[in-house]
């Protein structure tokens, strides 16, 4: 369902569009000056603005530059309306980024028909930009060992089918990434790829977020929002850490899957959708089965086809080729030129246990950067502090005390300065130093200096 927002200060012409749009399927809100329009606008997403150019409180026009400043993703389209309808206006409307300009008294089929276009250019907008932002993040499977080959060829094999995948795998090993790469060759490659962490989203607004909801199903709240199920229809839907749904919504998801119809909450009418699912979890779900916390029949709905990602430290082999990938990456980011990794530095990382897998060695190869910003090849000494837990570096990396002992200074003076956010005045205070001997200090162990 599209919404749309009425502006007008007239309240005989708002309640008669609200029950025209009504009929005609919107989802329809109204608001009589331009103060409302806007808390309106930034509560809840709408697909177009009608927008009186004369309103109480403010000028029409201004209400619309201020719209047009709305993010892309979210920004609807406007239909200036008018009694006082020039040319002047019209072309200044445009050039403002109004979608139509129309004149009272209003045209009933007119109105419909530009509403109706202007709904439509929204969505293709939208759609455009979220294309556009999956072909900029990529689903390259970086890396050269037997686990990785194997994913590329499982990918392969699966990717062309309508199959329900199941990834299964440690936080940060990449699981979004495989599902992107089975949508990038898939049969759906040219349509929607719809992501849904179930681990982020509080277990009282999941439902709201994969089933949209409909007028007065949440009091306070927006009249109505398109759930990411009805957003993927055509497409794929991720659902990222489904082990952390509920076991309310998981029967929910469980209905949805047999027959791809579901109701939106505080909704009438069913929705039919053509969605392909991948799923993924950190959990064992056969021990949550197990203990109570999911669904059996579910599982077996989701777990068609399984994959298993490998953590990092099963995977080794790949650190060299994804902290080049990573350096590039964030190179080109922040404008810095190629910059290169010493054997030293790569025999550092593959000695580290990695907990947080490729998400923590990707965060810290920024980090590396944005703190060493003059060095054209990391070395060791410019890694930052991988660990602070006994037993997490391995004593072999130091022939003396006094380089152990610098080791465990740097990191500690890096870890300071990163609390402080680069200000190193405030960096000398944490560590109960005066300034000009930090400075020394950091000289010392070769920290760069940057403020």
């Amino acid at each position: 369902m599209n919404h749309v927002l009425v502006v007008d200060d007239e309240a005989e012409i708002r309640s008669s569009l609200e029950e025209i749009l009504r009929e005609e399927g919107y989802g329809v809100a109204s608001a009589a000056t331009a103060g409302e329009a806007l808390l309106l606008l930034r509560d809840a997403p709408y697909d177009a603005v009608l927008l009186d150019i004369w309103l109480p409180d403010r000028d029409g026009l201004d209400v619309l530059g201020e719209i047009h400043q709305l993010a892309a993703e979210t920004r609807p389209e406007v239909v200036i309306i008018s009694g006082h309808g020039t040319i002047e206006a019209a072309v200044k409307a445009t050039k403002l980024g109004a979608y139509d300009f129309l004149e009272k008294p209003l045209s009933l089929e007119r109105t419909l028909i530009v509403l109706k276009n202007a709904v439509e250019a929204r969505r293709l907008r939208t759609e455009n930009l979220e294309f556009r932002r999956q072909l900029n993040t990529g689903a390259v499977l970086t890396g050269e060992s037997v686990p990785v080959k194997a994913l590329r060829q499982q990918i392969r094999l699966m990717a062309p089918t309508n199959g329900r995948v199941l990834i299964y795998g440690e936080s940060g090993t990449g699981k979004e990434l495989i599902a992107r790469a089975i949508h990038a060759e898939s049969l759906r490659h040219d349509q929607i790829f719809v992501e849904l962490n179930c681990a982020a989203i509080p277990e009282a607004h999941i439902e709201a977020e994969l089933f949209g909801y409909r007028h007065g199903a949440r009091p306070g709240g927006p009249p109505e929002q398109r759930g990411t199920l009805e957003r993927a229809d055509g497409g794929t839907l991720f659902l990222d850490e489904v082990g952390d749904m509920s076991l309310k919504t998981q029967a929910k998801v469980l209905s949805a899957l047999d027959d791809q119809l579901f109701m939106p909450v505080g909704g009438t009418q069913p929705l039919r959708v053509d969605v392909r699912l991948i799923a993924s979890t950190n959990k064992d779900l056969e021990e949550e089965i197990a203990k109570g916390n999911f669904r059996e029949d579910l599982f077996y709905r989701l777990n068609v086809v399984p994959f298993f990602v490998p953590p990092l430290r099963e995977r080794k082999q790949d650190i060299p080729l994804l902290t080049r990938e990573f350096l590039a990456e964030f190179g080109r980011q922040y404008g810095r030129p190629r910059v290169e990794i010493g054997e030293d530095a790569l025999e550092t990382l593959a000695k580290y246990h990695w907990p947080g897998n490729v998400r923590e060695l990707k965060n810290m190869i920024e980090r590396v950067l944005i703190l060493n910003p003059r060095a054209l090849r990391i070395e060791r000494k410019h890694l930052p502090p991988l660990t602070h837990k006994p037993g997490t570096r391995s004593t072999e990396e130091f022939s003396t005390l006094q380089q152990a002992r610098d080791a465990y200074e740097r990191e500690y003076i890096l870890k300071k300065i990163e609390e402080a956010r680069n200000n190193i005045s405030h960096a000398a205070e944490l560590l109960g130093l005066e300034r000009s001997h930090l400075y020394r200090k950091m000289k010392a162990l070769g920290i760069a200096v940057r403020e």
